[in-house]
Parts: C-alpha cells; structure tokens; sequence
C-alpha cells in the first residue's frame, strides 16, 4: 500500500472518532469526488496538528498526481470506512 494511505490509516487506527481522524477521513473521501471539484472545507485543515496538516497536503498532491483511484487507493479506503464506523 502507498505510505501516505499507510499512514492515513494508522492516524484514523490510533483514534477514529477524533477531530483529526475525522477530518483526514472526510478529506480522503472528498478527494474521491472530481465532478464534484473536491470540495473539502480547509478551515477544517485547523483542527490538524502541523504534522497531520503535512499528511493531508500528501493526500492532496497524490490527487494533483491522479492516485487518488484504483488498488491500493481502494484498499486503504475500505480500511478507513470500517475504523470510523467501529467495524
């Protein structure tokens, strides 16, 4: 799995119900969006320390680099439904 969906991951792992892990979830499913132009709120981007805030600019250059779709993209995002729904 790509390192930045790895450690997206384990963030949301470590406290899936935190703000941070909430909003690096809702930025992750928003990048799956492109018709709808990714809208994602960045006032959000405040409740993230400085290091999360560097996560969620990897997020968004994977996008700007279209892999933002396909296996592993997938995988790491099945993952992160079932943490923030506690399965």
């Amino acid at each position: 799995m790509n390192p930045v969906l790895e450690e997206v991951v384990a963030e949301l792992a470590a406290a899936p119900q935190s703000a941070a892990a909430l909003t690096l979830y809702a930025l992750v499913s928003t990048l799956e969006f492109e018709r709808a132009g990714y809208l994602f709120k960045l006032a959000k981007l405040r409740d993230l320390t400085a290091a999360q805030r560097q996560l969620a600019y990897r997020l968004i250059e994977m996008m700007a680099q279209g892999q933002n779709h396909g296996a592993d993209w997938q995988a790491a995002k099945a993952r992160m439904d079932g943490l923030v729904r506690g399965a």
